[in-house]
């Protein structure tokens, strides 16, 4: 690190939770690096760090090399919802394995710490409740999603090889379903389709009977346990869960939000998409131990903020 910034790079930076850590970063005194191919993030998101001097801004895919000199690097680069990573399911394998290589690759070159924002889809169905870090998963391989859960497994393999074999300092997180601010309405995730759906008086579509559960985190809490992860000592590599260990059903959910926006929509029911996991709840005993982490903020709190920001976007 020179003149007393950290260098930090941000791949994925303008995308929902990239642009909320390029803030964060900003924030906490470090000089950013804000990689993106906007194929899912948008200017939007980091519009107002533009004008800051030590944010940049690089137009890059991170499937091909990048040459850079920086302390660390923060690997956010890749569609995170179904919608957008079945689009081009290839790229999305491609961006998730030839991302995790050319970024490791980066790493080793300069010497950086390196962060990979890997995702409770590793443990595709599973069939062990809450998940554990420990628990190997249930992955379907030739599935639709497989584009996506096999690319992050193998991000995983990469950066533990990087660990044993180059002496990498690495840290990986699997992040389960977050919510907040700056997501994109038509990602096709539970929380931004019902509180689109209610703004504009549709009828709320539930896929599968609504009993399948999910555990929702604010965004604002898990930057912080980006940030933990990264500052822990090095003996600390994970992988660890963030998430919010509260669990409900998308049932649930989707009365909360009609309540919440005073919306008069009426519930409707689809099938339920291929390999959709009907549970999802993080065990964070690893969290609260290594990096004293849970979040703090409750499910209506975090629901009125986003709401807001959709109510403003969508007016």
């Amino acid at each position: 690190m020179k003149y007393g910034r950290k260098r930090v790079l941000v791949t994925g930076g303008a995308g929902f939770l990239g642009s909320h850590l390029c803030e964060q970063l900003l924030a906490r005194g470090s000089d950013v690096l804000c990689v993106d191919n906007f194929y899912t993030g948008v200017k939007d998101n980091i519009a107002h760090l533009l004008g800051n001097p030590y944010f940049e801004l690089i137009r890059h895919d991170v499937t091909f090399p990048l040459y850079l000199e920086v302390d660390e690097i923060y690997n956010l680069a890749c569609p995170a919802s179904p919608v957008h990573y079945q689009r081009d399911p290839v790229q999305t394998t491609k961006t998730s394995v030839h991302g995790a290589i050319n970024m490791l690759g980066l790493a080793k070159r300069v010497k950086a710490k390196i962060f990979q924002a890997s995702t409770s889809e590793v443990y595709g169905d599973p069939e062990v409740h809450p998940q554990t870090e420990s628990y190997n998963g249930n992955v379907n391989p030739i599935g639709p999603r497989a584009c996506y859960d096999e690319g992050k497994r193998c991000a995983e393999t990469l950066f533990f090889d990087y660990h044993r074999q180059n002496g990498l300092r690495i840290r990986v997180a699997r992040i389960f379903n977050t919510y907040g601010p700056r997501m994109h309405p038509d990602d096709g995730r539970v929380v931004s389709n019902f509180i689109v759906q209610a703004l504009e008086g549709r009828p709320i579509t539930i896929y599968g009977d609504g009993s399948q559960t999910r555990s929702f985190c604010y965004v604002d809490d898990l930057i912080e346990g980006f940030i933990r992860l990264m500052d822990a000592p090095d003996d600390v590599t994970g992988p660890i869960n963030l998430g919010n260990p509260t669990e409900l059903t998308v049932g649930q959910l989707a009365e909360t939000v009609v309540a919440m926006t005073g919306a008069g929509s009426e519930i409707v029911y689809r099938p339920l998409p291929a390999d959709d996991p009907l549970q999802r709840q993080p065990d964070i005993s690893l969290a609260r131990k290594h990096l004293s982490w849970a979040p703090t903020v409750a499910l209506e709190n975090g629901l009125e903020r986003t709401i807001a920001y959709f109510r403003n976007r969508l007016d």
